[in-house]
């Protein structure tokens, strides 16, 4: 499982779709952006480096659904309410179908992330 289609093989057309979408934006907003692909944690991982202060943005595929998780974001703007969870810096948006990825408020979401990792 060197390659993101493999480790996205076991999960549904779907998410594998969604995911690869979601892998594309990532890519284009972040470039330069090293990705690793986590299959302990179960996610494919953005940073500028290898370590988890870097690391920006997250794709965590789920049995019906996406997480696109932020590692820092309870720190980014979201005036359209998308990012969830109660941790203490990380959030993350769930994208359930294909045609929810091409909402300008996640490339605006991405865009904040790496504005403030990047400065």
């Amino acid at each position: 499982m060197d390659s993101p289609t493999g480790f996205l093989a076991p999960y549904s057309s779907e998410v594998q779709s969604i995911s690869l979408k979601i892998r594309a934006l990532i890519l284009e907003v972040l470039p330069g952006t090293i990705e690793q692909l986590d299959a302990t944690s179960k996610i494919i991982a953005y940073g500028d480096d290898r370590t988890y202060k870097s690391l920006i943005c997250a794709i965590a595929p789920q049995k019906n659904y996406v997480n696109l998780m932020f590692s820092r974001g309870t720190d980014i703007p979201d005036p359209g309410g998308l990012l969830k969870g109660t941790g203490k810096h990380a959030r993350h948006v769930k994208i359930k179908t294909l045609p929810e990825c091409d909402n300008p408020e996640i490339i605006a979401l991405l865009t904040a992330a790496v504005k403030l990792h990047r400065g």
